[in-house]
């Protein structure tokens, strides 16, 4: 791996990730809103940012997302579903990603080996849910799983080497995360990029569509 481009790059993953790049010596370019300007959820905002870059990245990593947007915290119960937070979410959490994805497939290799990585969440599973709640985030994830797979079909027939990959980076200690640390084991960014790091250099086109954790192991969708 050579070169790197971080979506999301001052957030507590994306600029941890941006350093463990730089760490290994990969040229790294970030991306995001506080510094960039860079809106996800506006695809004039994602085409101009994008349209900036030249070359080509062996890796596209978007660390975006978002857990309480506007005040909206995630949903106990459905008297707590609200509409307008409902696509917030979406918003966000899947559609922008897919947007990165649009505008950035000319930034990708045609022959050679790159990966498109997307953090989800395991909550995003349907399979795994055992709890219920969190309906807005939840269906977000689910639905950014279900765009990355179905680009990885797409894309594989042009883009040889590409592997398209969803990602759950366990639960780090981040702004997003604060008030819901207590539920889960957590690391600090700099673990979880490490982690999320291992799992991307061991990945191929064969892996392409997949739903991983920080471990490698598949997680139910």
């Amino acid at each position: 791996m050579k070169r790197a481009l971080i979506i999301g790059s001052s957030g507590g993953i994306g600029a941890a990730l941006a350093q463990a790049l730089e760490a290994r010596d990969i040229e790294t370019v970030g991306l995001s809103r506080s510094v960039d300007g860079l809106d996800i959820t506006s695809e004039d905002s994602v085409a101009e940012a994008l349209g900036h870059l030249e070359g080509t990245f062996d890796l596209i990593f978007v660390a975006t997302g978002a857990l309480r947007i506007n005040g909206a915290a995630p949903e106990k119960s459905l008297d707590a579903v609200d509409a307008r937070a409902l696509a917030d979410q979406y918003a966000v959490n899947a559609i922008g990603p897919l947007l990165i994805l649009k505008h950035a497939r000319r930034l990708l290799p045609r022959h050679d080996t790159s990966v498109f990585a997307v953090l989800s969440a395991r909550v995003g599973s349907i399979g795994d849910n055992r709890l219920g709640g969190w309906y807005g985030y939840r269906a977000a994830k689910a639905g950014v799983n279900q765009f990355i797979h179905g680009a990885s079909i797409e894309l594989g027939r042009k883009y040889k080497g590409l592997c398209c990959i969803c990602l759950h980076p366990g639960t780090v200690e981040t702004d997003f995360t604060n008030g819901y640390q207590d539920r889960h084991a957590t690391v600090t960014p700099d673990v979880a990029a490490a982690r999320l790091l291992d799992v991307v250099c061991g990945l191929t086109s064969r892996d392409s569509g997949r739903f991983l954790d920080y471990t490698g192991k598949d997680i139910p969708w």
